[in-house]
């Protein structure tokens, strides 16, 4: 049995549906991310299971107790919100033993299960500073501390990260990672930051306009997403319309108007033959040779399928990757990462080059809808 469950909840603001009808099953000890754009309903979703909002209709149940309607102090889970909330006037220990004192736990009760929290975030030597003396850092796992003492069944973090520059963010990421797997307890994350979520989450349910569209592991959403809005929101990828002209049992090949390839991958489609499909392809998966050199043929794949020739229009150097914009001859637009395994003055292509594209059958996804 799932220790969350979200039974066709909706939630409406007047007329405004901000979430439709979803169901998500969430396991125990996972760490689990609702994920998408600004406005797609994730936030709206997690203060319902924080009991800060109530649905419209469907519910929402807890070790398969209904707690729809249950008061928010009731409900075993804890919040730790994206602006912290860390109280000024008290010292990091006194605003992590808050909550207890709250709940009418002992002063020496509280005071050893604020110094365990604060020895699980690893800020025992930070336990009588004010939060003013803190890094932004700090303060997050401060605001994490709150929330674990009153061992919660379920944390709820809200854009936890937002407010941190890029490389506390990466530092805090893990922690977070190390925090839950040491803990057990059940992490549920909003997020818009793809990497993030991939990064950290045992599995996502990517959101739109309040509506559920997929829920998989990280791995599974970027390999095999199951639409093109996934496709497109789960990194980067070049997606083109095309149709579906053959399609056996071990292999299929699509025509593409825009392109002068065939797309040819190395399974059959669950799919009509002449209907219309779009074949997303990944830029680590796109090979780039120089145009002097034939890209290598692959057995079995036609030669007419699976390479383009194009010129470097653009190039984005991101440090361990480059990305390149690539107009092919047939005027398409490819996005092509190269991992930077050689230093800058040995980069063998450049703004202007001649080159190959080409890619293994097994690269493209296809995609239906």
């Amino acid at each position: 049995m799932a220790l969350i469950r979200f039974e066709a909840v909706t939630k409406k603001f007047g007329t405004f549906v901000a979430v439709d009808d979803v169901t998500i099953d969430i396991k125990e000890g996972e760490f689990f991310s609702l994920l998408g754009p600004s406005g797609c309903g994730k936030t709206t979703l997690l203060r319902m299971l924080a009991g800060l909002e109530h649905p419209t209709s469907g519910r929402i149940l807890l070790e398969g107790q209904d707690i729809t309607e249950l008061p928010a102090g009731k409900r075993g889970v804890n919040m730790v919100f994206q602006s912290y909330a860390v109280f000024p006037h008290m010292s990091v220990l006194q605003n992590v033993a808050y909550g207890l004192k709250m709940d009418g736990v002992g002063k020496k009760e509280r005071l050893e299960r604020a110094r365990e929290a604060l020895d699980l975030v690893q800020l025992s030597e930070f336990r009588d500073r004010m939060p003013d003396q803190l890094s932004g850092g700090q303060r997050q796992r401060v605001a994490v501390a709150r929330a674990l003492v009153k061992r919660p069944k379920v944390l709820l973090l809200d854009e936890p990260l937002s407010a941190l520059d890029a490389k506390l963010r990466d530092d805090m990421r893990n922690e977070l990672v190390k925090l839950q797997q040491q803990t057990g307890v059940t992490f549920v994350m909003v997020t818009h930051d793809q990497s993030e979520a991939l990064a950290t989450a045992d599995r996502c349910a990517i959101m739109k306009r309040g509506m559920l569209q997929q829920v998989a592991t990280p791995d599974d959403l970027y390999e095999f997403p199951a639409n093109r809005f996934v496709a497109d929101f789960i990194g980067t990828i070049n997606l083109i319309e095309g149709v579906l002209s053959v399609d056996e049992t071990n292999y299929a090949q699509v025509s593409c108007p825009s392109l002068s390839t065939e797309i040819f991958v190395d399974h059959g489609i669950s799919g009509a033959e002449s209907g219309t499909v779009w074949v997303g392809i990944r830029p680590e998966k796109i090979t780039m040779t120089p145009v002097s050199d034939e890209p290598a043929t692959t057995p079995g794949v036609p030669s007419n399928a699976n390479r383009l020739l194009g010129s470097i229009m653009a190039e984005a150097y991101l440090g361990s990757e480059s990305i390149y914009d690539v107009r092919c001859s047939d005027g398409s637009m490819f996005k092509v990462r190269e991992s930077n395994s050689r230093r800058t003055w040995e980069t063998e292509f450049k703004t202007g080059d001649e080159v190959w594209l080409s890619w293994l059958p097994s690269s493209p996804i296809i995609l239906q809808s």
